[in-house]
């Protein structure tokens, strides 16, 4: 008899691509469901935070659905969550975008700002550099991945003496080096879009699920 597929939940909060991330984990072997209830979104193996757009409306929405309570529930209890773009970047204490300052989940440390690069927005294929023993990127970390995000977070401060293990950051380039995937704990993100970035995006989702 084959093993039950992992039960996902992508949080519906009116932004990020739904259904493609949708395909792409039910091809990674998830049984998936979109939706902004809170009990599904707890109850869940793997809860994915999608987002595109502005990091204040992406905030804006997941405030409406009690999303960053929701991530801080699952996380304490060590239930993986996955941030995919915007919905990586509202995992940091705050979004700069102009002259406004937005709070984000304040689940890591850092600032996600514009990008400094002879063309913004970044669109299109870029190489990464997986942190060393990343599973996300198991097999894929020589491999390209999609962006389009014009805001990142161009720091990530690790404290080596910390009691605990420190989070594994991705790096990727474009005029600056910004972070490109983060994984700590049962709290993963990245920066690209995995559903969009053909076979090494679809293995990296393999990985993750395969992680529930």
């Amino acid at each position: 008899m084959a093993a039950p597929r992992p039960r996902v939940v992508i949080l519906d909060y009116g932004s990020g691509n739904l259904r493609s991330a949708e395909r792409a984990l039910e091809r990674a072997g998830a049984a998936v469901s979109v939706t902004a209830d809170r009990v599904a979104a707890l109850a869940c193996d793997g809860l994915v935070v999608p987002g595109v757009g502005a990091f204040a409306s992406c905030m804006r929405g997941l405030a409406a659905v009690d999303g960053p309570r929701i991530i801080d529930r699952r996380l304490a209890g060590g239930r993986p969550v996955l941030g995919i773009c915007v919905g990586m970047q509202v995992l940091f204490e705050c979004g700069v975008e102009g002259t406004k300052e937005t709070m984000g989940c304040q689940q890591w440390p850092g600032v996600v700002e514009r990008l400094t690069a002879p063309v913004v927005p970044h669109m299109g294929w870029n190489t990464v550099v997986a942190a060393p023993g990343s599973r996300l990127f198991e097999s894929v970390a020589a491999e390209r991945f999609y962006f389009v995000h014009s805001y990142a977070a161009r720091r990530f401060k690790v404290d080596e003496a910390a009691p605990f293990v420190p989070p594994m950051v991705t790096w990727a380039e474009h005029g600056e080096r910004f972070v490109a995937a983060v994984e700590n704990g049962a709290l993963s993100a990245t920066q690209f879009h995995p559903e969009k970035s053909g076979k090494a995006g679809a293995t990296l989702l393999e990985n993750w699920v395969r992680q529930l």
